[in-house]
């Protein structure tokens, strides 16, 4: 029996599909050991959002060589398929996107080859050509608690900073059907909670006439899936007909992150956001409409390439307006071969840094009033883990709106729905 070792980097999509091949290779009869010294094949499902993100996938790729110089190494995914022309040497086998799911016939041709010739074995298609949804799926997770669950892969909008679509080309959907499948298959392994995921969630659907909002009201109708939370969504499918059929989903859980990037209109016209603070306003207070105290996040990038100190300014106060439950404060990077990489006026790493913090401590503040609303009230609780607390134990979970929270108590409530008062600001810890 051959020992693989996985490793993953990156988003969600990357961690469902790096289970994904975990379960093919359990199916074939691989052993699945940890990310250390003993392996025979090392996969790494890479990530290239960044240029640490690339160094971060050199990393893993040469710590992978060290370990067992005999073994084979696997890249996988985004870092590898973008980086055709500079692929290092300590790799043996190279899959891109849309290939992840032939790993193991990729794999048996490789380990027949090996003996009689050293090449590098690539399997990396053109992308941006690809029109077909790689179907990849899992049968089980690890905790039976919550799933994430990729129904959409690849990306139509170019933003500036993004070199996302061009690592993992245009937007393609997963069919219904084979959505509605594994999520009843997760379901009678005992996963209460479906996270739906993807590179461009919103467009769902767009290549092939369905809708993201069609799809909830199929997986609403499964018996035993409990709750369905959405991803990350974009302002623009916010529209009173999508609330409108949401809300009356009760296992839709009101939480949702819509991306922002910055709430200043001149640089998200430079970062090529197709809304502005206006819109993104609207959806905030549509979503307020439908839903009471929905939790609503997102994500802001301070330093982007021009952003002055007035555009930071007024990115701040558009963020404390919106009053965010959590708002994922995320210092400029610059990647190689996107627009703004070339762009005038890169921001310093110490102004960054500054306004990072600037954020990060609007967002303590937002995310503390937040919970504190839960004082005196009943929520009902998806338990996940047992925790101990200065040695007291506590069943903990999230909430609907995704806030953690614990009940005092020994008995292993682990996979159940639960309500629980939130009498002690202690029950509330936060993720």
């Amino acid at each position: 029996m051959k020992k693989a070792a996985l490793h993953n980097l990156g988003c969600k999509v990357n961690a469902y599909e790096t289970e994904a091949i975990q379960q093919m290779l359990e199916k074939e009869g691989y052993e699945i050991v940890p990310f250390r010294e003993g392996a025979d094949i090392y996969i790494i499902n890479t990530c290239t959002v960044t240029n640490v993100a690339d160094r971060k996938s050199r990393q893993m790729l040469h710590r992978a060589r060290k370990m067992n110089p005999e073994a084979i190494v696997v890249a996988c995914g985004c870092y590898v398929q973008t980086e055709q022309k500079e692929i290092d040497d300590c790799i043996d086998i190279v899959v891109g996107n849309n290939r992840k799911k032939d790993i193991l016939s990729i794999l048996k041709e490789y380990e027949q080859s090996r003996e009689e010739s050293t090449l590098l074995y690539q399997a990396v298609p053109e992308v941006e050509k690809e029109e077909d949804y790689e179907e990849l799926s899992i049968r089980h997770t690890t905790t039976h608690t919550r799933a994430y669950m990729k129904i959409q892969d690849g990306c139509n909008q170019f933003c500036s900073y993004c070199i996302i679509p061009f690592a993992r080309g245009r937007v393609r959907s997963r069919k219904r059907a084979q959505i509605e499948e594994e999520a009843r298959q997760l379901v009678q392994s005992g996963c209460k909670e479906i996270v739906l995921t993807g590179i461009h969630l919103s467009s769902y659907g767009l290549d092939t006439g369905d809708t993201l909002i069609d799809l909830m009201e199929s997986l609403h109708q499964i018996k035993g899936l409990l709750r369905i939370r959405l991803g990350s969504l974009e302002p623009r499918i916010i529209t009173e007909e999508f609330v409108s059929r949401l809300v009356k989903l009760e296992k839709v859980c009101p939480h949702f992150h819509l991306s922002l990037q910055s709430g200043c209109d001149a640089t998200l016209k430079r970062m090529n956001r197709r809304y502005d603070t206006g819109e993104y306003r609207e959806k905030c207070q549509l979503l307020r409409r439908f839903f009471a105290e929905p939790a609503l996040t997102t994500d802001i990038i301070v330093g982007f390439p021009g952003e002055t100190e007035e555009e930071f300014a007024e990115s701040k106060r558009f963020v404390d307006e919106m009053d965010f439950y959590e708002t994922h404060v995320f210092k400029y990077s610059k990647r190689e071969g996107t627009r703004a990489a070339s762009m005038a006026h890169q921001v310093p790493d110490g102004t960054k840094a500054d306004r990072s913090s600037e954020l990060l401590e609007l967002n303590r503040k937002k995310k503390q009033n937040y919970e504190s609303r839960l004082l005196g009230t009943t929520q009902e609780v998806l338990i996940e883990e047992e925790v101990f607390v200065n040695e007291t134990p506590y069943q903990v979970g999230h909430t609907r709106e995704y806030v953690k929270v614990g009940v005092q108590t020994r008995e292993d409530l682990t996979n159940r729905l639960i309500p629980i008062e939130i009498k002690d600001p202690a029950q509330i810890m936060g993720n």
